[in-house]
């Protein structure tokens, strides 16, 4: 059986390598990734233009990036399998693990379904739960997500190819979208936020765009500068600390470090 792989990031190679009779690897054209590295060492084509999609049996796409057109999905036997970290309907769209942290979701998951035209809206052919920790960022939970369906899939595609799975519609008025997610995003004002809130919303911004915040500082007579919050915790009492820090134009320094170098700042609205 041939099957052909869509994925960009470094996170899902665990599927990668899970996938039997893989023939081709199709991503986006950035720095050479893992995933890029991994198809040269085993011999495994790779493809950058969706134009040059050759047919296969099946295709299998977990972040990929891109809008895959209906030409592509039609040149799979069995159609293509999207890999999509929550528990669909909810959280469809680029940032479903952001959303789930930021909004204090007890668990989230990954569900699989038969790619439609449409944007993760297709038959549901499986999925799976997992509990969101407290300390969990967005790049630990993505990371456990995929490597725990890399293990997943093993048994499904044979099962979906023989068609011992029955597909399962979503319930399409349950659906919401999550956005791409750009450096705007990631501020948030400390001032207006409760503590829980904004250490939920630091763990849900890292890796990208990285959490941000605006203060002023007495020393340049009350400028206002941009702060990222690199990471932080609730303590027992549930007050937000501060962990890593990084001023713009400065290297990152722990929250003592910073408040020594600059005793004098207020956070900013």
């Amino acid at each position: 059986m041939k099957i052909i792989f869509f994925g960009t990031p470094d996170y899902v190679l665990p599927i990668v390598k899970n996938i039997p009779d893989l023939t081709a690897l199709v991503t986006k054209k950035l720095t050479e990734s893992s995933l890029e590295r991994w198809a040269k060492k085993n011999k495994i084509k790779i493809i950058y233009d969706l134009e040059n999609i050759p047919k296969a049996d099946l295709g299998i796409v977990a972040a990929y990036g891109k809008i895959i057109p209906d030409k592509v999905i039609n040149n799979c036997k069995f159609g293509i399998i999207n890999i999509h970290p929550s528990l669909l309907p909810k959280y469809r769209g680029a940032s479903p693990v952001q959303e789930a942290i930021k909004n204090g979701d007890e668990a989230t998951g990954v569900t699989f379904i038969k790619m439609d035209k449409e944007i993760d809206h297709g038959p549901i052919i499986a999925s799976f739960k997992e509990k969101i920790l407290n300390t969990d960022t967005t790049d630990s939970l993505r990371k456990r997500l995929f490597k725990k369906a890399s293990k997943f899939i093993i048994d499904l595609i044979p099962n979906y190819v023989n068609k011992k799975i029955k597909l399962t519609p979503q319930n399409h008025k349950l659906g919401n979208y999550t956005p791409p997610l750009t450096k705007k995003d990631g501020f948030i004002d400390l001032n207006k936020t409760t503590p829980v809130e904004a250490g939920r919303f630091i763990r849900a911004m890292n890796p990208w765009p990285i959490s941000w915040t605006l203060l002023r500082l007495k020393a340049t007579e009350g400028q206002t500068y941009r702060l990222k919050i690199l990471s932080a915790h609730i303590s027992e009492n549930k007050k937000l600390i501060l962990d890593e820090v990084q001023l713009e134009g400065k290297k990152p320094v722990t929250w003592k470090q910073f408040k020594e170098g600059y005793p004098d700042f207020s956070f900013s609205s």
